[in-house]
């Protein structure tokens, strides 16, 4: 009896020493683990917020796709705090959510056609936020140019002035050369950095101030002479690309209303005859005019939006 006493006190002991040292081993774990996270943020590489992600198994899987990879890089260079598996889910949530409201006001069959068209709007989303964030960095550029001159005539090297202009700068700007100041700073070479910065935003204005800045770091010569001379240009070519969109913007708004017009007339034609949709719809011929009319809708759309494109 005082042997199984003894063994059961020492099991408990034994089972107690393990709990604590596993204990310990998890927080050790979890501490690594934050530590890495914050190294991985610091080079850019993985975004660290401090709140728990969702949908990790989706995300690990599509992380693996080339849909997941060009996915990751829109997100980054939108500045959206989303991984790619979690963007994925919240489209496809958005596209059934869609098809079931669509399907319910119309027919079922547009509600399949507006599902589509939600999923072509994920992608059509993250193509606007990198449109607008290029713009906006564009209309950066000449402000950009400038504390380069100044600094690069005041003896500074060019990365000690990449990194004060992503000091300066308001976003997007700023946000994007701190992230070329930290590669920098981790032992990336200039040219590498700044072919992915205009990788990232692509644009001709960019290419030109990277061409410029990647030449000057290998050759040397007269850098704050052509900074200059870069700066007057990019304030002409802004002041000039603020013209053009003044005169296409009543363009544009034809390009918005011309499917919004198809929309009213489907809500006027179910409007005047209830379960008319249903009925064009149940036939296979209504349904090809409606795939039809929909595609002219989208190249007439698509048109517009083509011919109203000025390259400046």
């Amino acid at each position: 009896m005082d042997r199984l006493a003894l063994l059961t006190v020492g099991v408990t002991l034994l089972a107690g020493v393990l709990a604590v040292v596993g204990v310990h081993t998890y927080s050790a774990g979890r501490t690594q683990q934050h530590l890495l996270y914050q190294r991985l943020a610091q080079s850019d590489e993985i975004p660290f917020t401090g709140r728990r992600r969702r949908f990790r198994g989706v995300d690990r899987r599509l992380r693996r796709t080339r849909l997941g990879k060009s996915i990751e890089r829109k997100t980054n260079t939108t500045g959206i705090d989303l991984t790619p598996g979690e963007y994925a889910v919240y489209v496809v949530g958005a596209a059934l959510g869609v098809y079931f409201v669509v399907g319910s006001v119309f027919a079922p069959f547009f509600g399949l056609l507006a599902a589509l068209l939600g999923l072509w709007g994920g992608k059509a989303f993250l193509d606007y936020r990198i449109a607008k964030r290029t713009e906006a960095f564009i209309s950066q550029l000449p402000e950009l140019t400038r504390v380069l001159a100044n600094a690069t005539q005041a003896g500074l090297a060019l990365r000690t002035a990449i990194a004060m202009a992503a000091e300066e700068l308001d976003d997007p700007a700023g946000e994007e050369f701190r992230r070329v100041a930290d590669q920098l700073a981790v032992g990336h070479s200039l040219d590498e950095t700044l072919d992915e910065l205009a990788g990232r935003l692509p644009s001709r204005e960019l290419k030109v101030l990277v061409s410029t800045l990647v030449l000057s770091n290998r050759a040397g010569g007269t850098i704050v002479t052509s900074l200059r001379n870069l700066t007057e240009t990019l304030e002409e070519r802004k002041e000039t690309r603020r013209e053009v969109t003044t005169l296409l913007s009543q363009v544009k708004v034809t390009a918005i209303a011309v499917p919004v017009l198809g929309f009213g007339f489907l809500l006027l034609l179910n409007g005047m005859r209830d379960g008319a949709l249903d009925d064009m719809t149940d036939a296979t011929v209504g349904k090809i005019a409606v795939v039809v009319a929909a595609g002219l809708y989208g190249l007439g759309f698509f048109l517009i939006k083509r011919l109203t494109r000025v390259r400046v």
